[in-house]
């Protein structure tokens, strides 16, 4: 009987031992593309990442689309060098495998939040255990997966950034989008007065549902005007611009003397030919830029930890709350670009790779 026993331990022990082999040399669905077009994206089938020192496998339910994203599917926007080239800068799911060097911090089977360089549209995805986070406790992956990028890009605008104070006034561009509904609530929680810009109403709207002080159209005049108005000519104290040279003018009227203006985009373009300098100078303006994906990790895992410590149990008590303009399936990634492009979407546009094991969705 013993001798039995022992062949069948031995049996279990090789399957289990195959199935792992199986993972690590086996493939999982992603999107793939070729520079160009939305026509040219597909999902495929390629590699299970190989984890490096740190690194943690995700098995991803759900990730997201950021305008990072429809550049890098242009040829203007390549990964860091060293990652993944598989579009994707967040994905939500569950600890998979733990990798060379791992803390003892997340566990198999933990719902995990991740920042990403690169690769979230797949079905696993591998992260240094630095850029995880835990999911909201009773939130769903498809809802999560609106949080990691655009929530950490806002909370490093406001707070590493741009300085933000109680009492501060803060103009949003894009107030519509991802990053924008984000900055919008996050500008609540530290006290300060947002006003966005947007071009619509309805996307307005949205914002003053979410605490915004006042909303001007940008596609209807000078929205400068506006802030002005509002401020009774004292201007903001903090601008945070992803749109940049077309902007430019309107930006320099709204801001408040000492004020502080972060680049974080360039979508109306980066060329500025005019007497910029002296009104900075006149105004004493500090201009910062800043990017995240590029970011050293030792940077991502501060912010990490910050945002995870100030912000994150906010989305437990339902003050903060994830905006998701749609869920589209891994299938329709070209779908999912197009709407972006259109810049039709308020807050997020969200991937779902796989079912939830029954799961509900909130």
């Amino acid at each position: 009987m013993s001798k039995i026993l022992k062949i069948l331990n031995l049996i279990f022990c090789i399957v289990i031992r195959t199935a792992h082999l199986s993972q690590m040399a086996g493939t999982m669905r992603a999107v793939q593309f070729q520079t160009g077009g939305l026509e040219k994206m597909k999902i495929g089938e390629v590699p299970i990442p190989v984890l490096r020192k740190k690194e943690i496998l995700i098995k991803v339910y759900a990730s997201a689309i950021n305008r990072a994203d429809t550049l890098q599917r242009k040829g203007a926007y390549p990964p860091p060098a060293g990652e993944s080239d598989i579009l994707g800068l967040e994905a939500v799911g569950t600890v998979d495998k733990l990798g060379p060097d791992c803390s003892q911090k997340w566990n198999i089977g933990d719902r995990v939040m991740a920042l990403l360089a690169g690769g979230g549209n797949a079905e696993f995805v591998a992260c240094r255990e630095e850029c995880l986070m835990p999911i909201p406790k009773k939130m769903s992956f498809t809802i999560a997966a609106a949080i990691p990028e655009v929530w950490l890009t806002a909370y490093q605008l406001l707070h590493t950034v741009g300085g933000v104070k109680a009492g501060d006034t803060v103009l949003i561009h894009a107030g519509g989008s991802g990053v924008g509904t984000a900055a919008t609530q996050l500008s609540v929680l530290a006290k300060a007065k947002p006003l966005v810009t947007a071009g619509s109403i309805e996307k307005i709207d949205m914002a003053k549902s979410l605490g915004a002080v006042a909303g001007f159209n940008y596609k209807e005049g000078d929205f400068s005007l506006g802030v002005k108005q509002y401020t009774k000519d004292v201007g903001v104290n903090l601008i945070l611009d992803c749109i940049g040279e077309s902007f430019y003018n309107q930006n320099i009227e709204s801001i408040a003397n000492d004020g502080t203006w972060v680049v974080y985009g360039l979508l109306g373009g980066g060329k500025i030919n005019a007497d910029l300098l002296s009104k900075l100078l006149r105004k004493r303006i500090t201009i910062t830029g800043t990017t995240l994906r590029v970011r050293p990790i030792e940077y991502k895992e501060s912010l990490v930890q910050n945002f995870t410590q100030n912000a994150l149990p906010y989305f437990e008590s339902g003050r903060l709350k994830p905006i998701i303009d749609k869920i589209f399936p891994l299938e329709q990634i070209g779908n999912a670009h197009q709407l972006m492009e259109e810049n039709k979407n308020t807050g997020k546009i969200v991937l779902k790779i796989r079912e939830e094991d029954g799961r509900d969705e909130l």
